[in-house]
């Protein structure tokens, strides 16, 4: 009898520590250096950022109230000679460990905030495109309960379809139009920092076209905000063949071909008016 209580205790004590296991899983043609920023107030996790080479996988434990941020480092070149760099999402520290920075826009990110592991207590996840965007990325939930659940994320290559004025110099990533332009109404600063304020603009509207579930800007939570409870998840680096739960994800890439066009060309238009006027 005494045995078995401690093993219920110990059975009690992992699992309301034990919050989340994170998986995550390169399907890229190329390395992806997963780069991991913790929030604030809560305990980091075993490490700040690795290499992950393709068709591998690596999973990490989070304990529940963990919130923090995961995104896809590509292009790095660390040979321990010197401080080495990434050609997008860089963080900046030199080094394949992060290190408590976070990563330089434009940058694909996995958001989460874990419940706290009384019952009921939900976690909360999203993919983020408000930084811009570099590369595909779904997140997956698995064993979970209650909440949505559902999986999010960004399927389409955003990279094929970045506006001119959007896209890096070597094309591979996308700025979102606050990044690219630094106005108030594109970032929801100053006098548009409120939902009521600040509206989706047309690149916002791109973003979304291409990823229905992923924060096309900064007050799109009704759409692309996740819970589950009690769940582990799958971070996807280019995702290749939509699962069940992968395919509500991706919208039809060729739906992207004419659309964001005639949306700048609209915005043009009302822009050329509002200065007529």
């Amino acid at each position: 009898m005494a045995l078995f209580k401690l093993f219920f205790a110990l059975l009690l004590l992992c699992t309301s520590t034990y919050g989340a296991k994170f998986t995550f899983v390169n399907k890229c043609e190329y390395t992806v250096w997963p780069g991991i920023l913790t929030g604030s107030g809560t305990p980091p996790l075993e490490t700040t950022g690795f290499e992950l080479p393709q068709q591998s996988s690596r999973s990490l434990q989070a304990p529940n109230g963990w919130s923090g941020r995961f995104w896809g480092r590509t292009g790095c070149k660390f040979n321990g000679t010197g401080p080495g760099s990434c050609s997008t999402a860089d963080c900046g520290s030199g080094q394949v460990e992060c290190n408590g920075a976070g990563a330089a826009p434009p940058a694909t990110l996995a958001e989460f905030t874990l419940g706290s592991g009384s019952q009921g207590s939900q976690d909360f996840y999203d993919v983020s495109l408000v930084d811009g965007y570099n590369l595909p990325m779904i997140v997956e939930a698995s064993g979970g309960s209650s909440g949505m659940c559902a999986a999010t994320g960004c399927v389409t290559d955003l990279n094929k379809y970045c506006p001119d004025e959007l896209k890096v110099s070597n094309g591979d990533a996308c700025k979102s139009a606050c990044e690219a332009f630094g106005k108030p109404e594109y970032c929801c600063s100053g006098a548009h920092n409120t939902p009521d304020t600040c509206k989706p603009s047309v690149y916002a509207a791109l973003f979304k076209m291409a990823c229905p579930r992923a924060y096309s800007y900064a007050y799109d939570d009704q759409t692309s905000t996740f819970t589950c409870t009690g769940a582990d998840y799958t971070i996807t680096f280019c995702p290749s063949i939509p699962t069940s739960q992968t395919a509500v994800v991706n919208d039809t890439p060729t739906t992207l071909l004419i659309p964001p066009r005639r949306l700048l060309k609209a915005h043009q238009s009302r822009v050329l008016n509002s200065q007529v006027q």
